[in-house]
């Protein structure tokens, strides 16, 4: 059984190399994370995004539909009403506190579909990590 190995031997050892080697030569699949980011479906719903008009007014006003469309309860919405010298939104009110709780978001789209300003959408940004705290940002 011995002798049969140490002839055996060098066949195992040239067969993992031809693997290896035939390994190496295919194409490299993995990418870059932080610089690359791979394409994403054009239907996807990633991050939340809270826009803003061209002349830097919100576009929500805090009507809360999509606080109540949520089927988990994750996003809080607390009204404000405009005055004439602090204008944040075309309407009367604004959202003064928006939040989204991110942790319990099952990113089904409910909120976006119940806004009638489209001021809410779902990005295709997928990635909700960060290297450190402050990179998070903290406000909408």
């Amino acid at each position: 059984m011995a002798l049969r190995d140490i002839f055996l031997g060098p066949i195992y050892i040239a067969r993992a190399l031809a693997t290896t080697f035939k390994h190496n030569t295919k194409p490299i699949v993995t990418i870059e994370y932080p610089e690359m980011q791979k394409a994403v479906p054009p239907r996807e719903r990633g991050r939340h995004i809270l826009h803003r008009y061209a002349n830097g007014l919100e576009k929500c006003v805090g009507c809360e539909l999509c606080a109540i469309a949520c089927p988990v309860g994750c996003i809080v919405v607390e009204a404000a009403e405009n005055t004439p010298d602090h204008r944040v939104s075309p309407g009367e009110r604004y959202a003064k506190r928006y939040e989204i709780n991110l942790l319990r978001c099952i990113y089904c789209g409910m909120c976006e579909e119940a806004c009638p300003y489209d001021a809410i959408t779902m990005g295709p940004r997928y990635d909700l990590g960060a290297p450190s705290a402050q990179a998070v940002p903290r406000k909408w």
